[in-house]
């Protein structure tokens, strides 16, 4: 039987590899935490998540059908217009610890 532990410490290595930073430390698992955002800590854009949404998906067998990528990654408007700034759009909370609890429970659990 496979304890919460090991399922987050998995979680947060997978991550971890996929961030880059990976290679250059010295103690892998402690480079995130549960709390970290996939976003503004982890720092992975749209393309990583996708790769890695798939791989955690089989890894973990997890059922991501209701996860949303644009729920995170929303598109934003763009200006060629150097003094208009883009509205600012609202993101939802995006962290390892979704990804943690969502293997535990083998399907996305947040929308």
């Amino acid at each position: 039987m496979v304890n919460d532990d090991d399922i987050a410490q998995r979680v947060i290595k997978m991550i971890t590899k996929r961030s880059g930073v990976y290679m250059f430390r010295k103690k892998k698992y402690n480079t995130y935490t549960a709390a970290s955002n996939i976003y503004f800590d982890v720092r992975l854009d749209q393309d990583d998540v996708e790769e890695l949404v798939e791989e955690y998906s089989r890894e973990f067998n997890v059922d991501m059908s209701n996860f949303h990528l644009e729920t995170y990654y929303p598109e934003v408007n763009f200006s060629w217009n150097p003094f208009k700034k883009p509205e600012p759009v609202d993101v939802p909370e995006f962290t390892v610890d979704m990804f943690i609890q969502s293997a535990k429970a083998g399907k996305w659990l947040y929308d």
